[in-house]
């Protein structure tokens, strides 16, 4: 059971911490503690408070009632500066860098080593070396972060965390942009950090991944939290039961039949794009899920984009139904029934100072609106409605700004926006990133409904069990090359592995 907050070890405590966004009740009497040298784990369905706890320890919100205390002392943690004084840090799910700084700048900002009132390149520079050879993180100091990958981004990230004699540090879904080799090395980073004294509050929808690597768990449902517990008295199915009130059972739906006399809707042939993908060629019947797995950096998210006409492709060909495809914009694409859910929510997906509204509704305007009449808000706002009831996207209001909800939610929006043009292709890029296990259920049912009316789905996914769950028909990438393809049982996690980390 949870250890009790005057033990030596305690450096953050809560005690009966509230706090509310509005009439939403964020976190309700929350008590919990966390340890120096211990993972502490909190996990829950979107929406269940985990951000939000994460939030109050780094200052970002602060408490409306109830006690947080540091080394046993009362705080009011109000801003991030107040945080970062008792060495409280976080690294959060969408990365906060300046892309055209180099390294040595996004890790020293605003702790750079002067002389006098200038700042000193040279002693800057050696003390982000000497934190980087302190943790066995190394990364070329001059090079620009914007041209770096996902997985270097994140350790410059948490380079930074380190930089400021971090006593506890915030991971909030570290891993939801890491293929599966780079999660593990950002685990052993982790244990590593706590192994030198370093409290650890670790966020994840990956339940699999929090079994694996935390001490304790804290487990929170309508911003309450259920218990804190250690980790080895815990299982995947008890955590679920917790989080949910209920038995999730199969998380994914049965794969619906595929008419073995039905029509080719999508057929692409050599499809090259220079130093991204080259000479792609598969197609899609209708009523298929095809998954496309791979490495981050394989050239499936680049390939998902060329299809859906954000980015031209250099040569090759798409038939669409039957006839040749030209590749114009995304407009193009979308009046042809075409959908895509984006990898990255935040840079490719929504406009976060817009409201649900919308960002739902924001592709298909003219299809509510008239030359006599204008916009027809009615229908709109019934439409948006409805789809957001599908995708079961928990918010106070569809004028609220996208900003306001949970990370998880806001990635529902992206595929309410999709489900609401009625698509005959689904492109979805990462569709369940930062999304909780009964969200996720719902998004895979969606996707199997679409399948059985007869349409398509192209799935791109770095979740193996995902793309095994729910795909008919598997094609793996890496290098920019199709490598392999796999149908029925032979796909398998071992079979997309070895594909996947391929040479040649």
């Amino acid at each position: 059971m949870e250890k009790s907050n005057s033990n030596s070890n305690t450096l953050v405590s809560f005690e009966k911490v509230n706090k509310s966004f509005g009439a939403t009740n964020a976190l309700i009497k929350c008590s919990v503690s966390f340890e120096a040298g211990k993972i502490h784990a909190l996990v829950g369905e979107n929406g269940a408070g985990k951000s939000t706890l994460g939030k109050l320890i780094l200052g970002v919100h602060s408490h409306d009632s109830g006690i947080i205390k540091v080394d046993g002392n009362e705080v009011f943690l109000s801003s991030p500066r107040d945080a970062v004084k008792h060495g409280l840090v976080g690294i959060s799910q969408e990365l906060s860098l300046l892309p055209d700084r180099t390294v040595v700048d996004n890790i020293a900002i605003g702790r750079e080593t002067t002389i006098g009132p200038f700042v000193s390149s040279k002693k800057t520079l050696e003390k982000v070396l000497a934190v980087m050879e302190e943790y066995g993180l190394f990364i070329d100091p001059t090079k620009l972060v914007g041209s770096l990958s996902v997985a270097d981004q994140q350790k410059v990230e948490i380079l930074r965390a380190l930089n400021t004699n971090a006593r506890l540090i915030v991971f909030d879904e570290p891993t939801a942009r890491l293929a599966s080799h780079q999660a593990d090395q950002l685990h052993d980073l982790v244990r590593s950090l706590a192994k030198s004294g370093t409290a650890v509050v670790y966020i994840s929808h990956f339940l699999e991944e929090v079994l694996k690597i935390s001490d304790t768990i804290s487990l929170l449902r309508n911003g309450e939290k259920v218990r804190t517990d250690s980790t080895s008295k815990e299982t995947k199915n008890s955590l679920i039961e917790g989080m949910t009130g209920r038995d999730v059972g199969n998380l994914f739906p049965n794969k619906p039949a595929i008419d073995p006399t039905s029509e080719v809707l999508l057929r692409v042939r050599n499809l090259t794009r220079e130093n991204e993908f080259k000479d792609i060629s598969f197609e899609i019947k209708k009523g298929e899920i095809l998954g496309i797995a791979g490495l981050v950096g394989s050239g499936r998210s680049e390939l998902a984009h060329a299809i859906y006409g954000n980015r031209a492709p250099d040569s090759g060909s798409i038939e669409l139904y039957g006839k040749e495809f030209i590749i114009k914009d995304v407009a193009h694409s979308i009046k042809n029934g075409m959908a895509m859910v984006p990898e990255s929510r935040r840079d490719q997906g929504l406009l976060l100072e817009r409201s649900l509204l919308e960002n739902t509704s924001l592709p298909y305007l003219e299809k509510f609106t008239s030359w006599i009449y204008g916009l027809n808000k009615e229908e709109e706002y019934s439409e948006v409605d409805e789809s957001c009831k599908t995708t079961m996207i928990k918010h106070s209001g569809l004028e609220k700004e996208v900003q306001y909800l949970s990370g998880g939610n806001q990635q529902k929006v992206l595929f309410a926006r999709a489900a609401m043009n009625k698509p005959k292709l689904l492109i979805a890029d990462e569709p369940t990133r930062g999304v909780d296990i009964g969200a996720k259920q719902v998004i895979y049912e969606l996707i199997s409904q679409l399948s059985k009316v007869g349409e398509a789905v192209l799935l791109i996914s770095s979740e193996v069990e995902e793309i095994i769950g729910v795909a008919h028909r598997t094609l793996v990438m890496s290098r920019g090359k199709v490598v392999a393809e796999l149908k029925g049982s032979q796909i398998t996690k071992s079979a997309i592995m070895e594909a996947a980390f391929k040479q040649d």
